[in-house]
């Protein structure tokens, strides 16, 4: 069964760091672009990061550029979105999707002090 799960979320202080993790599982993982997307309260669903099947390939939101990297490890079929200096707008649910509109259920990040 093709599915990914997102892992990672937490209150976090501003200006704090968080790294946020996707488990694929039941396709091959290294053969698919994969994206991170959010989704904050009220909001519509935004595409945040993006990461070629290489990962040599990386694009981002210009919201957070400069402050997130996304990256992959083929091996463990893992996707990672590394978020740094973060602020309250970034308080969302994020999400993994991969292939064949494959949504995760999201974890839940929020930024407050």
């Amino acid at each position: 069964q093709v599915r990914v799960v997102e892992s990672g979320g937490a209150l976090v202080q501003p200006g704090g760091s968080l790294r946020l993790s996707c488990d694929a599982f039941g396709f091959r993982f290294s053969d698919y672009e994969m994206m991170w997307y959010r989704q904050p309260p009220g909001k519509a669903r935004e595409l945040v990061a993006q990461i070629s099947p290489t990962g040599d390939t990386t694009d981002y939101a210009d919201s957070v550029k400069g402050r997130f990297t996304i990256s992959r490890d083929n091996v463990e079929s893992m996707l990672y979105l590394q978020m740094n200096s973060l602020q309250p707008k970034a308080t969302a649910v994020y999400y993994c999707y991969g292939p064949w509109n494959t949504w995760g259920r999201g974890t839940q990040v929020t930024v407050s002090s």
